[in-house]
């Protein structure tokens, strides 16, 4: 029946399936039932998920009481199995419920064919003082039993619940229609809504079919080797430092380390990636993804509970909990509507009929009305109000498409830690984006050597690797990695030092030689021009090779060299001694590919500005900027400073979101609206700190997350404001005959609820695909 979770801080918790609950007005008479049990501590009830966890003090109740209570709520609990984080699938269509459904629906059809077809067989089988009851009568009754007899439960406990909620609404329009001799409304109205609550657990189903995908990535069982044989476990039983087996066609059950073996990994799953990544020795790989052509032996680097698919699954399903501010307005809404129609309907009911005799007639604006009096007019009518009363379709507008939106960024690697973040998301203003490691690689690349005089590449390069060895800045690996392609080798140097901030020095062959900017130059008396300095000279004489590089005599102004470097966004090192410059070397961190189509297609869907931010200098960041097409730029900025930047940008233009790597540049993160973090998979602190997490390292996924937070809450417009037209052009329509208690079910109800859960799902079938076109 149930889940125990263990004891904790606050006492014993316990995770429940409740299928049945499906909406806010069910998780409310839960949440009621429970509040009169003693010792309920906190209770976590998901509709969306059809769970609920509930934390109780086992001195003053047990797990029997808080099942009884939410029996006692009118609601079944399932037994839920350990690993499973959402209600098991409903066999919604031959249900006791639906069997019961269709023998009411059967009677109701062999009542109306008596009543209306084949009159002539439908004679009086019991007259009264009060009715005569025909054999239509007798099957309408039928129908209201069979079908109507679950609604009356479910309002019973709604009545004792104090739930003022559609079944206790549904429960006393059956009733009263019965006791008054309306049986042909009462089954009407028994037989539709019984029809449409299967039709709403049937969508509420294939809404949770999505956070099922998610929990059925990960393989139940792995193959580990132990004492170099194969044993076969459960995938929570393996342990950090086990080595696991995955073969060919094989789902990967945790993520580790490739210790051997070579292969393309199906990665979609994690990271929305399209194109299967290829692994080999030393490469991280993720539990739930799909090993397409190679044998791999890997070491797991987490337990199953703590993977990155487990916290995917986690954030997912603890985002139904987060309730955005239009669900907030709903909820508040709905508060005030459904009194407000319950009362109205009460009206209906009992002023009408004493204040017209017979009938009256109504024009207003060339159209003209006759009202009826009559008790049984009148009761048909408020009883239609009745139906109309429930919010239903209207609650559940929200909730269903932050789920569809959620699920469906997380099948696409794209991890929103909240409804409340997908929506901001969409609403976002403008967007800040960190620079180095977002916008670029992160890995610097030598692009340019400019050799100085008699100078060649390669004497300038043997210069700059021999100074750089005991360097540990991103530079100087950039420089030896170039030193190493190209096969230089490099002398030793002695009396090695780093120049905070500017470069270093070091000596080889009797002479002091320096790397680093130009100011690092001009410190030591050789003026190179650039942004630091205006000119050079000198003259330097010797033989190439391992010893001192050759330098003509020829007085060279490189300034233009350096700035010219700068205005392509690269970081200059200027080589040389005291006296003479040996070469220039251009540095730059290589603009990601998808970057400058990313901010195409962000600036093709509306959003602008775009702002980059950056510690680079400002000819860096101008450079970077123009390449990529941003709307502006922030240079020179500590992390610190970034915090500022992204408070005013807020003051500027409203909401802002950040994207960033989401360590380095957690405080802005924190500081904007809403917090994106590049290639958070395997990245605990990027998961944490974001709001929103891009689990690939690939920025082209952003225009995608964009437009389904923004289509996700046109959708939620398009819900809550056809929720409501619907409802009002309905209850316009009750006091004038032209709504049926068959139209108010049908339309009002059924219809508007399949209506809002389809529409949320179309955000399921938005694919990262449409949104990275060149």
């Amino acid at each position: 029946m149930t889940e125990n979770e263990g004891s904790t801080a606050d006492g014993e918790t316990m995770r429940l399936s409740v299928p049945e609950m499906d909406c806010p007005s069910c998780a409310g008479k839960i949440d009621n039932s429970l509040e009169d049990v003693d010792g309920i501590v906190k209770s976590d009830l998901q509709p969306t998920t059809g769970t609920a966890t509930v934390t109780y003090d086992p001195s003053q109740s047990d797990g029997d009481d808080v099942v009884g209570a939410i029996e006692g709520a009118g609601y079944d609990v399932t037994e839920q199995s350990g690993g499973e984080e959402i209600a098991p699938p409903s066999e919604v269509w031959t249900s006791p419920r639906a069997i019961k459904t269709w023998i009411g629906a059967a009677v109701l059809t062999t009542g109306l064919l008596l009543e209306f077809v084949v009159g002539g067989v439908n004679s009086t089988v019991l007259t009264t003082s009060l009715v005569a009851i025909t054999l239509a009568d007798v099957a309408f009754l039928a129908a209201v039993g069979t079908s109507g007899g679950p609604v009356v439960r479910s309002g019973y406990y709604s009545a004792r619940q104090r739930s003022l909620d559609i079944d206790l609404l549904m429960a006393t329009a059956i009733i009263v229609a019965t006791g008054l001799g309306l049986f042909i409304e009462a089954a009407t109205l028994a037989v539709l809504f019984s029809i449409a609550e299967l039709l709403e657990d049937y969508a509420m189903d294939q809404t949770r079919d999505s956070l099922r995908e998610l929990m059925e990535l990960t393989p139940n069982e792995a193959t580990v080797l132990r004492d170099g044989e194969e044993v076969t476990v459960g995938v929570e039983d393996v342990a950090v430092g086990d080595t696991v087996a995955v073969r060919p066609g094989e789902k990967i059950p945790v993520d580790g380390v490739v210790r051997e073996g070579t292969s393309s990994v199906d990665q979609s799953p994690i990271t929305g990636e399209s194109v299967p990544v290829d692994k080999g020795e030393g490469d991280e790989v993720f539990s739930g993804t799909l090993n397409e052509s190679g044998y791999l032996e890997i070491e797991t680097t987490t337990t199953e509970a703590e993977s990155t698919l487990a916290q995917i699954i986690d954030l997912v399903n603890s985002a139904q909990a987060d309730t955005t501010d239009k669900e907030q307005f709903v909820d508040r809404f709905a508060s005030y509507y459904t009194p407000a129609v319950v009362v109205l309907a009460l009206l209906t009911v009992f002023v009408p009929p004493l204040l017209i005799d017979g009938s009256v007639s109504l024009e207003v604006a060339g159209l003209s009305h006759t009202f009826v009096g009559g008790w049984q007019t009148w009761v048909v009518r408020g009883l239609t109000l009745l139906v109309i009363a429930c919010p239903c379709a209207f609650v559940i507008s929200t909730p269903v498409s932050v789920t569809s939106g959620v699920t469906s960024a997380a099948r696409n690697g794209v991890l929103i830690k909240g409804g409340s973040y997908l929506e901001t998301m969409g609403d976002v203003d403008a967007i800040a984006f960190d620079k180095t490691g977002t916008l670029t690689k992160g890995e610097l690349t030598v692009t340019d050597v400019v050799p100085v005089g008699a100078n060649s590449e390669t004497d300038v390069l043997r210069t700059a690797g021999a100074l750089e060895q005991r360097s540990e800045h991103p530079i100087a690996d950039a420089i030896l990695e170039r030193t190493e392609a190209t096969g230089v080798d490099l002398p030793a140097v002695e009396e090695f030092e780093n120049v905070a901030g500017k470069g270093v020095r070091a000596r080889f062959n009797d002479t002091t030689f320096y790397a680093g900017n130009p100011g690092l130059l001009a410190d030591n008396g050789l003026d190179v021009g650039g942004s630091d300095a205006a000119t050079d000279g000198g003259e330097v004489t010797g033989q190439s090779g391992v010893g001192q590089p050759p330098v003509t005599d020829d007085a060279v102004d490189h300034n233009e060299t350096i700035r010219s470097l700068q205005r392509e966004g690269k970081t200059v090192v200027v080589v040389g001694t005291a006296e003479r410059v040996v070469g220039i070397v251009g540095v730059a961190d290589e603009i990601r590919p998808a970057a400058k189509r990313a901010v195409e297609n962000l600036h093709q869907l509306g959003v602008a500005p775009l702002v980059m931010l950056t510690g680079d200098n400002e000819g860096t960041a101008r450079a970077v900027a123009d390449e990529l097409g941003m709307d502006d730029y922030r240079a020179e900025l500590l992390p610190e400073e970034k915090v500022t930047a992204v408070e005013k940008l807020e003051a500027e233009y409203g909401e802002v979101a950040m994207v960033g790597d989401g360590i380095n540049d957690a405080p802005a993160l924190a500081t904007a609206s809403v917090g994106v973090a590049m290639g958070a998979a395997g990245t605990d602190t990027a998961i944490e700190t974001a709001d929103i997490a891009l689990m690939g390292d690939d920025i082209g996924a952003l225009p995608y997350l964009y437009a389904l937070s923004h289509k996700a809450n046109t959708v939620i417009r398009q819900n809550i404001w056809s929720s409501l037209a619907v409802k009002l052009l309905l209850a316009i329509g009750v006091p004038f005959g032209y709504v049926s208690v068959a139209i108010a079910v049908v339309v009002g109800d059924m219809g508007m609820s399949l209506g809002v859960t389809g529409n949320a799902m179309r955000l399921s079938r938005m694919r990262p695909e449409r949104f990275l076109h060149d």
